[in-house]
């Protein structure tokens, strides 16, 4: 087959639909070596080279001339004739959102919904840009041939919010990158170690600071648990950090917490490896790759109740409900893991093997069965 994507986050974008547009195009590339595979992207860093073999089966399409300075316009509105150009058996949008006139091009649509937080929490997302995502969404999933979500709780929102039939609509999980599925070497965890001076035994917890990531409330629990462990957070910051910075000061916790800006991709296989427990207490999400990061990382995990959650960490995480008592109940999470070696081994075992229902050799092998599918229709 010659398949085409939306490469453009799979080049430029170092977090979650980065990681997935990665994960998708890496993986078909190794198990299915045998299909043509093009990559459209507005722009091209250095982010994915070294993600995919340079040869004669994959090629990267680009603007040129003077297209290059509407390399956005470029996306939306001029990549379907160089689609149908391409002659592709499959297009997949890989980031919510299909070209304009994709039906014209001859070529069967695939998009992939991640979440529809902005219209779950509105009042996270200015106006227009929730305007603009209700049209690019909904237009995705009024014009492809299949929808793929990334989790149930997606599928069960696109049904809810935009009226699709679930027929329309197949659930494929991705993996989290694979340098998560190995033991980092020791000197590596030590190098790491020093260079972000972590302490010995810490809570982790990783996601761009901002509200729905909960990150105040895991701060007051951790506080509350009385636990010995440090507290790292690692993520990018926000305006919201500086509410986590006030209560910092205010407690005068500033020795056992240690924020952490955005780390090299390659370096955090490590530093998930030497945390003592991992918290996730996020209040919504299209699925967590966190918790899947963590699972393979041979961590156990404390997580949310409701939404995704319970799809990414299955029976192998503990669950603490969102809600005005999440605090205390997060807290006792904390010292439950700390004082329990034999619920944390559990923990651990069951996450190892929760996890391998997410590996390539299931996910891809199912996308390209959807591919084929659609492709014959």
């Amino acid at each position: 087959m010659r398949i085409g994507f939306d490469a453009k986050r799979a080049f430029t974008n170092t977090s979650g639909l980065g990681n997935y547009s990665r994960f998708v195009i890496s993986s078909l590339i190794q198990f299915y070596p045998d299909n043509k595979y093009l990559l459209y992207t507005p722009h091209k860093k250095d982010l994915f080279n070294h993600f995919y073999p340079k040869n004669g089966n994959v090629k990267v399409a680009q603007p040129s001339g003077w297209q290059k300075k509407i390399a956005s316009l470029w996306r939306t509105f001029k990549l379907t004739s160089l689609i149908q150009k391409d002659r592709l058996n499959i297009y997949h949008g890989l980031s919510n959102e299909l070209p304009v006139n994709i039906r014209k091009s001859g070529t069967k649509a695939v998009v992939t919904i991640h979440d529809l937080i902005f219209l779950r929490f509105p009042e996270l997302y200015k106006p227009l840009d929730r305007a603009i995502y209700q049209y690019k969404f909904r237009r995705a999933c009024e014009e492809a041939d299949q929808i793929i979500a990334i989790s149930e709780q997606t599928k069960q929102d696109i049904v809810s919010f935009f009226k699709i039939d679930p027929v329309k609509i197949e659930v494929i999980y991705q993996d989290c990158d694979s340098s998560f599925h190995k033991a980092a070497d020791s000197a590596v965890k030590e190098v790491v170690r020093k260079k972000y001076q972590l302490p010995e035994n810490y809570l982790l917890s990783v996601g761009t600071h901002e509200p729905r990531k909960n990150q105040l409330n895991l701060l007051k629990a951790w506080h509350l648990s009385g636990t010995e462990l440090d507290l790292v957070l690692v993520g990018r910051q926000t305006n919201y950090t500086q509410q986590l910075k006030e209560y910092i000061e205010q407690e005068k916790l500033q020795e056992k917490v240690h924020l952490l800006p955005y780390i090299q991709f390659e370096e955090l296989p490590a530093i998930y490896q030497m945390a003592h427990t991992f918290a996730y207490p996020s209040v919504f999400e299209g699925f967590g790759i966190p918790i899947l990061e963590a699972l393979n990382s041979g961590v156990p995990v404390i997580t949310s109740t409701g939404s995704c959650f319970q799809e990414a960490g299955g029976d192998a995480a503990l669950y603490v409900p969102v809600e005005h008592e999440q605090v205390s109940t997060l807290a006792s999470a904390i010292r439950k893991l700390d004082n329990d070696s034999t619920l944390r081994e559990e923990m651990i075992q069951k996450g190892y093997e929760h996890a391998l229902q997410f590996r390539p050799e299931r996910t891809i092998v199912q996308l390209h069965q959807l591919y084929q599918r659609v492709s014959q229709a």
